[in-house]
């Protein structure tokens, strides 16, 4: 994919240039939403709030990561929800289907080649991070997020945030140290990125 090209024709109104751009990156989009929100429903309607508003935006894009560019007009629109619901508490801890059933195992966790086993960890790991996600102020929320889910080095999380690279460090430090305590119990079930922080890190 030649994304600065495609970038530039979706500039010029090219709706299918910018239709490839979605596709290349609505998985992304979706997993930040779904974990800054905690619920498939509420991410499905911010990734595509996200994808209309950086259509409108696109001439006001100048360079850099057009990922990192996105990732704030996501991350931005999760904040927004989030004090809306600050106002207005009515957010489930485990993801809900339409019918208001608990989702006993959300499509982004699936995994096809895994055991029962490996499936009833991951979805029990799966629960416990977003509880503990949700218990994180928006903006420690949004750097774990990103550098420990999405994998995004400290330079594009600073980007994504539009915060500096220090204070990325630092809510990312204390969000971390919060997530340890949180997840004790689960602490063999964590990804690498959790278990290996350095004490000197936090």
């Amino acid at each position: 994919m030649d994304e600065a090209a495609l970038i530039l024709d979706a500039q010029r109104g090219d709706l299918e240039a910018f239709n490839r751009l979605v596709l290349a990156y609505q998985d992304l989009v979706y997993t930040q939403a779904c974990r800054m929100l905690g619920e498939t429903e509420a991410a499905e309607d911010a990734a595509q709030d996200a994808f209309i508003a950086a259509f409108r935006k696109l001439g006001s894009y100048r360079g850099g990561s057009f990922k990192a560019w996105l990732l704030r007009i996501v991350t931005n629109l999760c904040y927004d929800e989030l004090r809306r619901r600050k106002r207005r508490p009515t957010t489930p801890l485990e993801p809900m289907d339409n019918d208001e059933e608990e989702i006993e195992s959300p499509r982004w966790l699936s995994d096809p080649n895994g055991t029962p086993e490996d499936e009833t960890e991951r979805l029990e790991l799966a629960r416990a991070l977003q509880r503990c996600l949700d218990q994180l102020p928006p903006e420690f929320r949004a750097v774990v997020v990103l550098v420990d889910i999405q994998g995004m080095d400290y330079i594009e999380a600073a980007e994504s945030t539009a915060k500096p690279l220090g204070t990325v460090k630092s809510r990312l430090a204390r969000a971390r140290m919060r997530m340890r305590n949180c997840l004790q119990g689960f602490w063999e079930l964590l990804p690498e990125s959790f278990r290996l922080v350095k004490e000197s890190e936090l």
